[in-house]
């Protein structure tokens, strides 16, 4: 199957980058042939910057780098126009966001108003500049970090961008095997400078395409819209889920069933997604928060909550 001949490559790159995360670089594939932006959040110092940069060696696709900053401007994100006296013409000249993936690095660092400038480049794929609009190449991609927000200096994204994000990532600690063997290979040598890439922006495509292909049944899309009506009716949720994603647990979901070799999906495929793709994206109450929920574990209880469907793809 040569989907799965193009994912084991690419894991295994990265893998010789992010020593011993090789789930959570599974997750990340999931985003990219679900064709979604991804936000990666964890404390400082966990690879997640540098996991990013082993993606991008990975797959032959343009990558660019925004590192921001609380002075950081919109145009310094999608570009400006400037006037060309010879020509008495404006100029648009593009900025680091017209790359196939785009590194947004520490994005919780820069001001809600420039972080909104990724709202219509993450949705649409384009950027509007005056009268004018600019398309993006494809596959187009925005893989964001950031720092949990008890630490200093961080702003909160607004929820209509993180609803934009098809699902949030942690890394996480490595184990004592894992970080014993991080400290022997990083001691000479830089694994990210001696990798090469093993995929092409057709294979990209490919998997996009395929994971399109993926069935879903009509009791699996409702189990999914019976998630999404549970999250909206809970007490302990000031926020419940969007129809974006409802839509997001379904790609991911059928990304999830595409990596395992199957071209349909099961409810188990939604169910063990379902906190990825959804918690960056709900809101507790007070009541939740004095109980000692947390987002994950909110979702977790929910789903146990919501019958699980039979599915026959034999009709």
């Amino acid at each position: 199957m040569r989907e799965s001949e193009i994912i084991k490559n690419i894991v295994d790159n990265m893998e010789k980058v992010i020593i011993g995360k090789r789930e959570q670089i599974y997750d990340i594939i999931k985003g990219i042939i679900s064709n979604g932006h991804i936000l990666i959040e964890d404390v400082p110092g966990v690879g997640k910057t540098t996991l990013v940069k082993a993606l991008a060696k990975s797959i032959n696709l343009s990558y660019s780098r925004i590192q921001f900053t609380p002075d950081l401007l919109p145009s310094d994100i999608t570009g400006i126009s400037v006037y060309n006296q010879k020509d008495m013409t404006f100029d648009f000249k593009k900025g680091p966001i017209f790359s196939n993936i785009v590194l947004a690095d520490e994005i919780n660092r820069t001001s809600p108003k420039t972080q909104s400038a990724l709202l219509e480049v993450m949705e649409e794929h384009q950027v509007s500049e005056g009268n004018n609009t600019y398309k993006l190449e494809e596959p187009f991609f925005v893989l964001a970090t950031q720092n949990p927000i008890e630490y200093e200096g961080t702003f909160s994204l607004p929820e209509a961008q993180l609803d934009r994000f098809i699902m949030m990532v942690s890394l996480g600690h490595p184990s004592s095997e894992s970080e014993a063997e991080i400290l022997d290979v990083y001691r000479e040598r830089n694994p990210l400078n001696e990798i090469s890439s093993v995929a092409s922006i057709e294979d990209i495509l490919f998997l996009q395409q395929s994971v399109r292909k993926v069935k879903v049944s009509g009791s699996v899309n409702r189990y999914i819209v019976d998630i999404a009506n549970t999250t909206r009716k809970s007490g302990y949720l000031n926020l419940g889920i969007s129809t974006r994603a409802a839509l997001a647990l379904q790609r991911v979901s059928q990304a999830a069933a595409l990596i395992n070799g199957r071209n349909f999906v099961l409810p188990e495929d939604v169910r063990n997604n379902a906190v990825l793709v959804l918690s960056h994206r709900i809101a507790l109450t007070s009541l939740a928060r004095a109980n000692s929920y947390n987002k994950e574990g909110m979702i977790k209880d929910l789903i146990k909550n919501v019958p699980v469907p039979k599915v026959d793809y034999n009709d």
